[in-house]
């Protein structure tokens, strides 16, 4: 009877360790990026440039409502930059309708962005950061169209417009 509640707890355990890492609700994108970024700033500092909801995106692995960002529906031609340092990320000739409620681009500007494993909330993503201040900008899916057959879900806070 003893050994049978020590397989059990043990089973357990190691259940509740392995889990573990799927409920952290953070990516590890600073972590494994070891903070190598050409941008760096405080917490207090990032506070003083971004809104709360950027600051909650972008530093703190945030992600915005569906269907809340205008630039959703922004289908002007431009280049959308990093929300934080300005970098830019994507161009309107890569951006199309996923009808998921977030900004969506088959591709980046090349070396613009960097990514990371995110296993969060049951799930193992890849996470999307901008390769200049490590910002979250969203996570990218194997489900876009040609060319790349990637969707890069961006969370539209962390980027702004710039027409032209």
């Amino acid at each position: 009877m003893k050994k049978r509640y020590f397989l059990q707890a043990s089973a357990a355990m190691v259940g509740a360790a392995w889990l573990s890492q799927y409920f952290t609700g953070k990516s590890k994108v600073m972590a494994t990026a070891k903070n190598k970024f050409e941008i760096t700033k405080t917490d207090k500092e990032w506070r003083n440039i971004l809104t709360p909801e950027q600051f909650r995106v972008l530093r703190q692995h945030g992600t915005e409502r569906a269907g809340t960002s205008p630039l959703d529906k922004q289908y002007g031609k431009g280049t959308y930059a990093c929300a934080a340092c300005n970098l830019p990320l994507f161009t309107s000739n890569t951006k199309f309708n996923s009808g998921t409620g977030w900004p969506s681009f088959y591709a980046p500007i090349n070396g613009a962005i960097a990514t990371t494993v995110d296993k969060s909330f049951l799930m193992t993503r890849v996470e999307v950061h901008c390769r200049r201040c490590g910002g979250h900008l969203g996570h990218v899916f194997d489900d876009g169209p040609a060319p790349t057959g990637k969707r890069y879900c961006m969370n539209g806070v962390a980027m702004k417009f710039l027409e032209g």
